[in-house]
């Protein structure tokens, strides 16, 4: 045979990469098919799920249920879904049974006749389990012979606060967070190892009632010790120590704790605090309290509970800007400057300049006492131009303030000298040292958005003695605000204030405690101060000051509502002279993070214009 030739190779070896070329093509395709038919098959059974039951047990399926919470799910084939049909009805029995049906009526099928393969489901709960008996057994809650009657641990409230007396539906939530709530009640005050040492609900399903037995053993009683300070470098212990009203011996409570560090936080010493008790002075001389039995835990005595204060200080100075608007006094810009520790005490002060008012204080704070006092010592200077009187007041002031957010008291004694400029007429200059007594008392459901209650604020004083004092004069303020709830979206806000003055000449009284109306806080569609006396083209402060507001709020959202209003009112020198001038109009209400925002649009009658007014916060 002759060899081939070189032309015969080449075609050969041409057709040999054809075929090669060829077979792995269709491996590649055979590939690609074998790869994408499990993708396909995983995209997995699609069925429907139809519960008949009543709406309370629906929704409970609907959220717990496999063949409801397994919907969509890739492996889910229809060997998958008849498993989770078949084992439907026994899940359903023990979901119900925590709602207190333990005697329900369950049936699951597959439909495979529709397109989509539909599971029906149905359930008759039947009659619920309601709890018949409750004993709930205290032990070691036994008084000490020496202890007052006044100083039991009341153990009949804490009965009388179990949720789940006779007649109610038994079911496992509540169960649950009854004995939790129990135990806390119980380890929140003198009993912090107390601990639950049987629990037990004993079910009779034929006879659809349930008999619960609770048995807490209190453990030792825990006193509180001595207070222990950590984290102070700058500021004196007195800071601290002046505010606890815990005393060594004092029966343990973490209310009195939480007290304890929101007085603390509010100082403005600190960036964080913590106020507990030192539960590891004492465990590293004792056994965990949870390895003993509960005799054993009953037995042992418990050493007083060092109290721990941890605090972060802030830094000592501190220096801030801002500029804002308001509709009573214009343009501001202000400059604040705080030092936390001049001559061991807190100094705060302020320059604030307004379009109608310029104001620069500077106060001093003391230490509050251990009885609970803050004193406080401060000048100011003030010059204000608000319709057509110009006063410029120079004051010093010492004050003392003392009680809670529930019920204030303060006493201040203040110098002014003030000079006074109206109109045409020449300017005067006056001096005074009043006294004056102030309270506050508020009955409200939240002090920072309230929506039921009460605020009533009230001042009495004067200058009496002819001591640096031009004119004598007595002087009181009521003014109250009342917030009645009209349903779940709605409230209704009644405002009013009343205030008069008594002396021989008013020309030598300060401006500053006369009376005048109108504003933001004061009668809405005037002006700031704009309601008063009228001398030489100006408005001035009088005797006497009566205002009154009704306002509606509808809340669409949360966070959302609107408001109508009407108030009324005036100032002047007589009951007579008191017409009042009346504003009506509607307004914006929004709950923001700083506290409520009110923007409002009023309109004046007497003066046949519309204004403007925003306030922030609650000024009670």
């Amino acid at each position: 045979m002759l060899p081939a030739s070189p032309a015969k190779k080449r075609a050969g070896l041409r057709i040999l990469a054809q075929v090669v070329a060829k077979v792995l093509a269709c491996l590649i395709v055979a590939s690609v098919a074998t790869v994408a038919a499990p993708v396909r098959a995983a995209e997995g059974l699609k069925y429907d799920v139809r519960i008949d039951a009543p709406g309370d047990i629906r929704a409970l399926l609907e959220k717990n249920l496999d063949l409801e919470r397994f919907r969509g799910n890739d492996r889910i084939d229809r060997e998958q879904l008849q498993r989770l049909v078949r084992v439907a009805p026994e899940q359903i029995r023990t979901l119900v049974a925590t709602e207190g049906y333990y005697s329900p009526v369950v049936s699951a099928r597959l439909d495979r006749e529709t397109g989509t393969p539909q599971v029906l489901v149905k359930v008759e709960p039947g009659e619920p389990v309601r709890v018949d008996a409750v004993d709930l057994v205290m032990q070691g809650f036994a008084a000490p012979p020496d202890q007052k009657p006044e100083q039991h641990f009341d153990l009949n409230a804490l009965k009388s606060a179990w949720p789940l007396n006779k007649g109610r539906v038994f079911r496992q939530d509540e169960w649950e967070s009854s004995k939790r709530a129990m135990l806390r009640s119980v380890v929140q005050t003198r009993y912090p190892r107390a601990q639950l040492v049987e629990s037990q609900a004993t079910v009779d399903p034929e006879a659809h009632t349930a008999n619960l037995r609770v048995v807490i053993d209190s453990g030792p009683e825990m006193r509180f010790g001595e207070l222990r300070i950590e984290g102070l470098k700058r500021y004196p212990e007195s800071v601290v120590r002046n505010l606890n009203q815990i005393h060594p011996g004092d029966y343990y409570s973490e209310a009195a704790l939480q007290s304890y560090q929101s007085r603390l936080q509010d100082t403005g010493y600190f960036a964080s605090v913590e106020v507990s008790g030192d539960v590891g002075a004492i465990l590293n001389e004792q056994l965990d309290a949870a390895a003993k039995t509960p005799e054993q835990n009953a037995e042992q005595a418990m050493p007083p509970l060092p109290l721990l204060v941890r605090v972060v200080e802030n830094k000592r100075k501190n220096v801030s800007a801002g500029i804002g608007y308001s509709t009573n006094t214009g343009n501001r810009a202000s400059l604040t400057y705080d030092d936390l520790s001049v001559f061991g005490l807190r100094m705060k002060s302020a320059l604030t300049l307004e379009t109608k008012q310029q104001t620069a204080t500077s106060n001093f704070y003391f230490p509050v006492t251990p009885d609970g006092y803050n004193d406080s010592i401060g000048a100011s200077f003030q010059r204000s131009d608000i319709s057509g009187e110009v006063t410029s007041v120079a004051s010093l002031a010492a004050k003392r303030a003392w009680g809670t957010p529930l019920l204030e008291r303060n006493l201040t004694l203040e110098l002014l000298t003030e000079t006074k400029t109206v109109g045409g007429i020449p300017s005067s200059q006056s001096k005074s040292l009043p006294l004056t007594y102030g309270v506050t008392w508020r009955k409200l459901d939240n002090l920072l958005f309230p929506t039921k209650g009460y605020a009533i604020n009230a001042q009495l004083g004067g200058a009496l003695l002819p001591v640096l004092t031009d004119e004598a004069f007595v002087r009181g303020y009521l003014r109250g605000v009342t917030y009645l709830p009209l349903g779940t979206q709605s409230n209704a806000i009644f405002r009013g204030e009343f205030g008069a003055l008594t002396s021989r000449d008013k020309n030598g009284v300060p401006a500053v405690y006369l009376f005048r109306a109108g504003g933001d806080q004061s009668v809405r569609g005037y002006g700031y101060q704009e309601l008063g006396v009228p001398v030489d083209g100006a408005i001035t402060g009088g005797r006497y000051l009566l205002t009154a507001s009704a306002e509606y709020q509808y809340w669409f959202k949360p966070a959302y509502g609107a408001a109508v209003f009407y108030d009324a009112g005036n100032a002047g020198d007589s009951f007579s002279a008191l017409h009042p001038k009346s504003g009506y109009g509607v307004g914006a209400r929004w709950k923001s993070p700083v506290g409520p925002i009110n923007v409002d649009i009023a309109y004046g009658h007497a003066v046949h214009k519309a204004r403007l007014h925003f306030s922030l916060g609650f000024t009670f």
